[in-house]
């Protein structure tokens, strides 16, 4: 798995670094320092998601949605100003569509797994406010600083592939690709990680972090859309309720956030 991982990020690194070349070299070491530590946080919910994943059921790695409820509250501790009761009442009303909507197999109990999308929750939250709040990140180009994110991360994933006992090594996992797999990899680089963390980076500085993790947490309404588009399955009369419960309170939430933003 780490293999992969270090595959996933490596390949679009040249890429980046070549088209963005001249905006590396104007950073300063701070938002070098700061971009890098924002690596190391990401590297960490790959990690925690990776392995939470294989460990425990659909259903409970819903829990990644909790970071829902836990950036309003860390955002709230770190700037001590208070989230609305409304947009509280959004995410959770948004946490609980989750809930309904990955439940079609069943709860089961908890597990190791349970724990590490528990930790993946938190470590989202903690990458999300960090962006926001480290000073030396934020007027920097949000594509050099992906850049050095990813890089980061791949330094990580590297290091951890070259321990003994942690599976293939990134060199005989892509010599055993095949067309499909590679076509698989590339989707994942291009769409799943240089994109997905480019947006956040862009989206997460022009916005609060509470309203960027509602929309992150909607995640797993997208991968039940793909799974019926796609997978051919189907949703039960409580993945609808949730699904319908997951856009009721993203809307809510949004629409609550921007009257704040109007009225400060």
């Amino acid at each position: 798995m780490i293999a992969v991982l270090v595959l996933r990020f490596a390949i679009v690194l040249p890429v980046l670094v070549v088209t963005g070349w001249r905006g590396l070299r104007a950073l300063t070491g701070a938002q070098w320092r700061g971009a890098g530590l924002l690596g190391l946080v990401l590297s960490g919910i790959f990690l925690l998601e990776t392995y939470g994943v294989v460990h425990t059921s659909a259903t409970n790695a819903g829990l990644i949605s909790l970071t829902m409820i836990f950036t309003p509250l860390a955002e709230a501790a770190v700037t001590r100003v208070r989230p609305s009761a409304g947009f509280v009442a959004a995410a959770g009303l948004s946490v609980a569509g989750v809930v309904l909507l990955t439940q079609g197999g069943g709860f089961t109990s908890p597990s190791t797994g349970d724990l590490l999308m528990l930790l993946a929750a938190l470590a989202r939250t903690v990458h999300v406010l960090a962006m926001a709040r480290i000073k030396a990140v934020q007027g920097a180009d949000s594509l050099s600083l992906t850049t050095v994110q990813l890089g980061g991360a791949v330094a990580v994933f590297a290091v951890l592939a070259a321990v003994p006992g942690t599976g293939a090594s990134p060199w005989s996992a892509a010599a055993d690709f095949g067309a499909r797999e590679w076509a698989g990899l590339v989707f994942l680089s291009v769409f799943c990680t240089l994109f997905a963390f480019f947006v956040q980076m862009w989206s997460v500085r022009r916005t609060s972090p509470s309203r960027v993790s509602l929309l992150l947490g909607t995640e797993p309404l997208w991968a039940a859309a793909v799974g019926i588009s796609l997978g051919g399955e189907r949703l039960g009369l409580l993945g609808v309720a949730g699904a319908v419960l997951v856009l009721a309170g993203t809307a809510w939430g949004r629409r609550g956030a921007d009257r704040e933003r109007a009225g400060a």
